[in-house]
C-alpha cells in the first residue's frame, strides 16, 4: 500500500508535463494511475476471517508518527470509491476542459494528489499521520475549489471551505492528542479493539474528533461551506464533494462507531445533528434555481442520512449505511457530471433558462433519470436497497429505546420524502418542457456533447442499477465491517432487492406519493413558500462572524499598535511580564535556591554588563549606545566560556560582532544623536516596565532551575550525541540531528527575514548580477575615458593596490592599514570558517559558527574595499546561496530515510578513498553544509541591501547635478 501511495504521488508530479504534451486527452493517461491502484485494491481485497494487511514505515518514532497502513474492509470500500470514481472523473476532464492551459495542467496533478491523500487517509492507522493527510486534503481542496482564481466567488468559496474545515481539523488534532495520551497509543485499531472507559475526558476527546468529522462532511452547523464550494469546476464537485472529500468525515464516524457509539455525546453530535442536516439540506435544495446548488444541498442532506445510519452503531443499520455510501458516490457523481455537460453545452445551469432540453438530449435525460431514481430510492437501484434496509433496521434497532428509534425512522422518512421531491425538481428543472412550445434560447443554441463525454456518467448510472441487482454479493463484502458492531440480538440481515411486504415497503410508498405531492406544491406555491429568506442562515452567520472578528482585531490593533514603537514594545513586554508571573503565582512553588557567583571574574563580568545596560539608557549618541549594548552580549559570551560552553561562547561572540556591524551599517545613515523633538528623556512608566521585565526573567529563571526534581537532561546528552548522532560535540549534534527539524524551521525564518529586508531596500528588483570591479571600471571609462574598450588601460594604477574595489571609493573613506590588514586576514578567516565547519561535529564550531566566521570575513572585505570589493570577494547572488543551502538541508531528510535512518537524523556510510583510506561520513555534515550556506547568504544579503544598496542611493543623491535652468530643473524633478 505504501508503494501504491508513493506511485500516485509520483504520477501527480508527472501530470503537468503529460497534459502539456498530450493536451486534454492526457487526462486519459492520468486516469490510468488511480485505475492501476484500483486493480491493486481488488487483488489484495481483505479476506473474511483473516487479519487485515498492515504495513509500517518508520518516520518520526519519537513523536509516535510512524506511517502505519491498515487495509481492512472499510478501508477497501472507501478505496474503491476514491479510485474508481477518481478514474472516471479524470476521463470526464478530457472533454470538460477545452484547452490545456497551465492551470489545467496543474489541475490534473492536484486531482491525482488529492486521490493519493484521500487514499492515505482511509488506510492510515496512526491517528497523527491520518491528521496529516486529513489536512492535506483540505489544502488540495482549497486549491481545486479556487480553480477560477480571478473570480471573487471562487476565492471566497475556497477560503470559506479552508477556514471551516481547518477549524474542524484543529479541534480534531486536540482530540487525537487527548485520546492518544490517555490510551497510550495513537493506533486506531488498538483504540477501537480496547476502547477506554467513558469519562468526561474521553467524551471531550471524542467530541473534538467528531467536530473534525462533522466539518469535513458538512454536517450542521458546518453545512454551509459545501454549497459555496460549487464555484469549483464540475469535475471537482463530482469527485471531492460527492465521492471523496466529504466522505472523509463519514468514514471517520464509521471507523469510530464500534468503540464510541454508545456514549450520549456521540448520539447528540452524530445522530441528532445528522437528522437535522438531512431535513435542512433537503428543504434548502427545493428553493435553489441553480442545478448545481440543488445537488449541493441534496449532498448535504444525504451526508446527514449517512451520518445517522453509520453513527447509530447497529450492525444491520451499518449495512444500510454502507449501501447508501456506495450508492451516493455513484448517483451524485453521475448527476454532477450531467450538470457539467448541460453547462458545457448550453452555457447555463439556471433552471429558468432550460426548457425542452430533454427533447434535444434524450440520452442525457435517460442517464440523469436512472441516477435520479437511485437518489430518490426507486426500485432496481442500489439507492433503493440502502433506503429499504435503513427503514427496516432503524425501526427495530436495539441501540435506542423504541420511541427513540421510531422517532429517528420517521425523521428519515421525512428526509426521504424531501429527497424524492428535490430529485423530481432536478429532473424537471434540467429537462422539463416548462410550458414552452419551443426550446429556450440557451437550449436552442446548444451544441450536443460527444459520446465520450457521456461515457463516465453512463457507467456510473449503469453501475447504480447493476449494484442494486448485485446487492446480495455486495452485502457479503460489507459484512466483515458490520460484524465489528453489536447486532443487539438480531440476526445480521443480508442486503437484497426485496424482503417481502413490511414497514419498509409502506414507507417507500409514502415517500413516492408524498414526495410527488411536495414537488407539485413547491412548484406551484414557490413564490409564497420561498418569498422570504430564512431567519437563520449559516452562510450569513459565517459572514457576520468574520466581520465581528475583523472588527475586534481592528479595535485591538487600534489600541495596542498605534504606530508608536515605545507603545508597541510596552504592550509586548507587559504581556511577557504579567502572563508568566501570574502562572507562577498560581502554580506550586516548593523551594527556591539562589546560588551566588562562583568566581570573582564572574562578578566583574556581571558588573560590566550591568554598567553597559545602564549606560545604554542615558547615552544620546546612537553609536555609543549600540557599543555599550554590545558589552552585555560579549559579557554573556564570557560567562558561557567560564561555565564550560565554548560552542555557545563562540557563537555568541560571532553573532554579537555581526549584529554590531549591521547596526553600524544602518546608523551611518542616521544623525549621530536624536533631534531635540525626538528626545524622550526619563519616563517613569518605561523605566518601571524595563526593570520589571528584567526582574521577571530573573525570578522565572530562579524558580525554573529550582523546580528540577529529576536528573538533568544534559547528563545524558553527550552519550546520546555520540551514540545516535555520531558526534562528540553535543551542541552541534543537537542542532543538526536531535532537533534538526527545529533548526530547519529557524533557518527558513532567517531566509524569510533576509528576503524581507532585501525586498524593502531593493523595492523593484530583488535579484540581479553582483556588481564587480570590472563593471565599475567599464562604467567609469565609458563616462570619462576614451571608451576604446581596452581593459588594460581602463584604470592606470597610481599606487600599490591592496584591494581592487578600494580604487572606486572616496579617498576620504579609505584606510591603507585596514586594506592591507584585510588582504592578509581574509584568507585566514576563510580557512578558519572551513575548519569550524568540518570540525564542528566533534569540536567547537559547526555550520552556524563557520558561516558566521565567513560572514565576518565578508564584512571585513566590504568595510575595507566597498561594495565592488564585496562582489570580488563572493561574486554570487545571495538568493542563490540561500536557496542552495535550504535545498541541501531539506534533501538531507530524504537522504537519511534512504539510508535507513529517520528523517533529518544522522545516518553513517563509509567510503574508501585512494589516499585517505576508510572515511566515515555522517549525513549531518550535509545538513550542516546547508546551514553554512544559509548563514553566508544571509550575511551577504544584508551587506548588499543595508550596505551596498544604501551606498549606491547615497552616491546617486550626493552626485546628482543641480538644475542649470528652469527647463533642466523641471526635467530633473
Amino acid at each position: 500500500m505504501i508503494a501504491v501511495l508513493a506511485a500516485l504521488a509520483l504520477c501527480a508530479l508527472l501530470a503537468p508535463p503529460v497534459i502539456r504534451l498530450l493536451g486534454t486527452r492526457g487526462f486519459y493517461v492520468l486516469a490510468l494511475a488511480p485505475a492501476a491502484a484500483l486493480i491493486w485494491v481488488f487483488l489484495h481485497w481483505p479476506e473474511p476471517g483473516q487479519p487485515p494487511r498492515v504495513e509500517t514505515l518508520t518516520w518520526v518514532p519519537v513523536l509516535n508518527m510512524d506511517i502505519v497502513t491498515r487495509f481492512d474492509t472499510l478501508a477497501a470500500i472507501m478505496s474503491v470509491l476514491i479510485l474508481g470514481v477518481g478514474s472516471l472523473v479524470l476521463c470526464y476532464c478530457a472533454h470538460y476542459f477545452d484547452d490545456p492551459r497551465p492551470r489545467v495542467q496543474v489541475f490534473g496533478g492536484e486531482m491525482i494528489a488529492f486521490a493519493a491523500a484521500m487514499l492515505a487517509l482511509v488506510v492510515s492507522d496512526n491517528m497523527l499521520v491520518l491528521y496529516v493527510f486529513w489536512e492535506l486534503t483540505t489544502v488540495l481542496s482549497f486549491m481545486l475549489v479556487g480553480f477560477y482564481a480571478m473570480r471573487a466567488t471562487s476565492r471566497r468559496a475556497a477560503t470559506q471551505a479552508l477556514l471551516v474545515t481547518t477549524f474542524g481539523g484543529l479541534a480534531m488534532l486536540v482530540g487525537i492528542i487527548m485520546l492518544g495520551e490517555r490510551t497510550g497509543t495513537y493506533l486506531l485499531s488498538e483504540i477501537i479493539a480496547n476502547p477506554p472507559s467513558s469519562s468526561v475526558y474521553i467524551d471531550c476527546a471524542v467530541v473534538l474528533l467528531l467536530i473534525g468529522a462533522l466539518s469535513k462532511s458538512a454536517i450542521v452547523p458546518f453545512h454551509f461551506w459545501l454549497p459555496g464550494a460549487m464555484a469549483a469546476p464540475t469535475p471537482v464537485s463530482a469527485y471531492l464533494h460527492a465521492a471523496a472529500m466529504v466522505k472523509a468525515g463519514i468514514y471517520l464516524i464509521a471507523r469510530l462507531a464500534p468503540a464510541f457509539s454508545t456514549t450520549p455525546s456521540w448520539h447528540i453530535s452524530v445522530v441528532v445533528l445528522g437528522m437535522i442536516t438531512m431535513v435542512i439540506g433537503g428543504w434548502r435544495s427545493l428553493r435553489e434555481l441553480d442545478l448545481k446548488l440543488v445537488l449541493a444541498f441534496g449532498t448535504v442532506s444525504q451526508l446527514g442520512f449517512m451520518a445517522v445510519l453509520l453513527g447509530i452503531g447497529d450492525a444491520n443499520v451499518a449495512m444500510a449505511g454502507l449501501a447508501m455510501l456506495v450508492a451516493h458516490a455513484m448517483f451524485k457523481a453521475c448527476l454532477f457530471m450531467v450538470v457539467g455537460i448541460i453547462d458545457h453545452a448550453t452555457g447555463t445551469r439556471d433552471i429558468r433558462k432550460l426548457a425542452r432540453l430533454g427533447q434535444r438530449l434524450p440520452g442525457l435525460m435517460v442517464i440523469a433519470a436512472v441516477a435520479g431514481a437511485s437518489m430518490a430510492g426507486l426500485p432496481f437501484t442500489i439507492g433503493f436497497v440502502g433506503k429499504e434496509t435503513a427503514f427496516g433496521s432503524v425501526w427495530d434497532t436495539g441501540a435506542y429505546l423504541p420511541w427513540q428509534s421510531h422517532t429517528i425512522d420517521i425523521v428519515l422518512l421525512v428526509g426521504s420524502v424531501i429527497t424524492f421531491a428535490y430529485t423530481c425538481r432536478f429532473l424537471w428543472g434540467a429537462f422539463g418542457r416548462k410550458v414552452r412550445a419551443t426550446p429556450s434560447p440557451a437550449v436552442a443554441k446548444m451544441h450536443p456533447p460527444t459520446p465520450m463525454f457521456l461515457a463516465a456518467p453512463i457507467l456510473l448510472a449503469i453501475g447504480g442499477v447493476v449494484a442494486g441487482f448485485a446487492s446480495p454479493w455486495i452485502g457479503d463484502v460489507f459484512e466483515p465491517y458490520a460484524e465489528t458492531l453489536p447486532a443487539y440480538g438480531h440476526e445480521l440481515e443480508h442486503l437484497a432487492m426485496w424482503h417481502g411486504f413490511g414497514l419498509p415497503v409502506w414507507f417507500s410508498i409514502v415517500v413516492v406519493v408524498a414526495g410527488s405531492l411536495l414537488f407539485l406544491i413547491t412548484r406551484r406555491l414557490r413564490d409564497l413558500l420561498f418569498r422570504y429568506r430564512p431567519i437563520l442562515n449559516a452562510d450569513r452567520i459565517y459572514d457576520a462572524t468574520l466581520r465581528t472578528a475583523d472588527t475586534l482585531s481592528l479595535m485591538l490593533t487600534r489600541n495596542t499598535q498605534r504606530g508608536s514603537l515605545p507603545i508597541t514594545q510596552g504592550v509586548i513586554l507587559s504581556t511577557a511580564i504579567i502572563v508568566p508571573l501570574a502562572a507562577l503565582a498560581w502554580g506550586s512553588r516548593n523551594r527556591l535556591e539562589i546560588a551566588g557567583f562562583d568566581t570573582v571574574s564572574q562578578l566583574v563580568i556581571g558588573v560590566i554588563m550591568i554598567a553597559g545596560a545602564l549606560a545604554a539608557t542615558v547615552m544620546r549618541n546612537r553609536l555609543a549606545g549600540t557599543l555599550v549594548v554590545g558589552l552585555t552580549g560579549y559579557g554573556a559570551g564570557m560567562l558561557f566560556a567560564l561555565y564550560g560552553a565554548p560552542d555557545l561562547a563562540l557563537t555568541q561572540f560571532l553573532v554579537e560582532t555581526l549584529t554590531l556591524v549591521i547596526f553600524v551599517l544602518v546608523l551611518r545613515k542616521l544623525p549621530a544623536e536624536p533631534e531635540p523633538r525626538h528626545a524622550t528623556g526619563f519616563r517613569t512608566l518605561r523605566a518601571l516596565i524595563g526593570v520589571a521585565f528584567g526582574a521577571s526573567l530573573v525570578v522565572i529563571g530562579l524558580f525554573a532551575s529550582a523546580a528540577r526534581t529529576d536528573q538533568p537532561l544534559h547528563v545524558d546528552i553527550p552519550e546520546a550525541a555520540y551514540k545516535y548522532g555520531h558526534g562528540a560535540n553535543a551542541v552541534n549534534v543537537l542542532l543538526v540531528d536531535i532537533r534538526a527539524w527545529d533548526t530547519l524551521g529557524e533557518v527558513s525564518v532567517l531566509i524569510v527575514a533576509a528576503t524581507g529586508v532585501a525586498s524593502m531596500v531593493f523595492r523593484n528588483r530583488r535579484f540581479g548580477a553582483v556588481p564587480r570591479v570590472a563593471d565599475a571600471a567599464r562604467l567609469q571609462n565609458n563616462g570619462n575615458g576614451n571608451g576604446n574598450g581596452d581593459e588594460d588601460d581602463l584604470i592606470p594604477p597610481d599606487r600599490t593596490r591592496w584591494l581592487l574595489g578600494s580604487d572606486f571609493r572616496d579617498p576620504r573613506h579609505r584606510s591603507m592599514i585596514l586594506e592591507a590588514t584585510t588582504r592578509l586576514i581574509f584568507p585566514t578567516m576563510v580557512v578558519l570558517s572551513i575548519y569550524f565547519f568540518f570540525a564542528g561535529h566533534n569540536a567547537p564550531g559547526g555550520g552556524f559558527a563557520g558561516g558566521l566566521t565567513m560572514g565576518l570575513a565578508l564584512v571585513l572585505r566590504y568595510l575595507a574595499g566597498g561594495r565592488y570589493e564585496l562582489g570580488e570577494a563572493l561574486p554570487i547572488e545571495p538568493g542563490r546561496i540561500l536557496g542552495a543551502g535550504l535545498a541541501i538541508s531539506s534533501l538531507t531528510a530524504v537522504t537519511s530515510m534512504f539510508l535507513g535512518a529517520p528523517a533529518l537524523s544522522s545516518a553513517v556510510f563509509e567510503v574508501t578513498l585512494p589516499v585517505l583510506g576508510d572515511v566515515k561520513v555522517v549525513t549531518a555534515l550535509f545538513f550542516d553544509l546547508g546551514i553554512y550556506l544559509i548563514v553566508v547568504g544571509l550575511v551577504l544579503d544584508v551587506l548588499r541591501s543595508l550596505g551596498a544598496r544604501l551606498d549606491v542611493e547615497s552616491t546617486t543623491f550626493d552626485n546628482s547635478p543641480a538644475p542649470t535652468s528652469p527647463t533642466a530643473g523641471q526635467v530633473s524633478r
